[in-house]
């Protein structure tokens, strides 16, 4: 049991996460994912999201103790590293060749960012378990109830200014933190499977604070990115 679960919120981020879990199991995922390719660094599909960069501190703890350790069993995998490394706070148009946001779209959307943002408060995100997609690996956590304030004043402005969040989503609340660590360009082996089961049982991270959102346009691992702006919480 996570060792963080001290609240019904945190129970409620978790019962979302064993329905995606369950998904995955069965292969009947009812949410958006990006589909594999084999240079993910030159991927030319872009998508506008927000995102948390991660601090230097945090990205330092997981390559070393989660990319490093997978790297050894399968280097030739995309494995994100240094400024690649992000919490994806609110979506607003997935991942596409040609894009399917415009210019237009988005200043309206910066313009949104600019009103909500600076409302919203800091939150903190609980680290537990490594969770295996069908194309990528992730580390989750679950968070402080602001993160779903966030996403849901997001999502009831962008709706109304006519820029909804293309995204399927298993659920429309408890949203959670998921950052992911690696994009596979192949079937993974036992072994690698069997590393990912170990360290997912070590994870030991401190609690760790979302203090800014960034808005940009990139692929699905930050290269070719243009950032807009960041706004920091309160």
């Amino acid at each position: 049991m996570n060792k963080y679960n001290t609240t019904l919120h945190q129970h409620g981020q978790i019962n979302n996460i064993t329905k995606i879990e369950k998904q995955i199991q069965n292969n009947s995922l009812q949410f958006s994912t990006v589909s594999p390719i084999n240079d993910y660094k030159n991927d030319p599909r872009m998508s506008l999201t927000s995102v948390h960069l991660l601090n230097r501190i945090l990205v330092q703890t997981i390559c070393k103790t989660l990319i490093n350790p997978l790297k050894i069993i399968e280097p030739f995998h995309y494995y994100y590293s240094g400024d690649s490394f992000h919490m994806t706070i609110k979506n607003i148009k997935v991942v596409n060749n040609p894009p399917r946001f415009s210019s237009t779209e988005v200043k309206t959307v910066q313009n949104i960012y600019q009103q909500v943002i600076p409302k919203h408060k800091k939150f903190k995100v609980f680290f537990y378990r490594l969770m295996l997609f069908p194309n990528n690996l992730s580390l989750i956590g679950t968070t402080d109830p602001e993160l779903d304030n966030i996403v849901l004043d997001l999502n009831s402005h962008l709706i109304k200014a006519g820029v909804p969040d293309d995204k399927q989503y298993v659920n429309s609340q408890y949203f959670f933190s998921n950052i992911t660590l690696v994009r596979f360009t192949s079937k993974i082996n036992q072994q690698f499977i069997q590393k990912v089961n170990e360290l997912s049982k070590n994870i030991n991270f401190k609690p760790y604070e979302v203090d800014s959102v960034s808005l940009l346009s990139c692929n699905a691992v930050l290269e070719k990115q243009n950032i807009y702006h960041t706004w920091r919480l309160q």
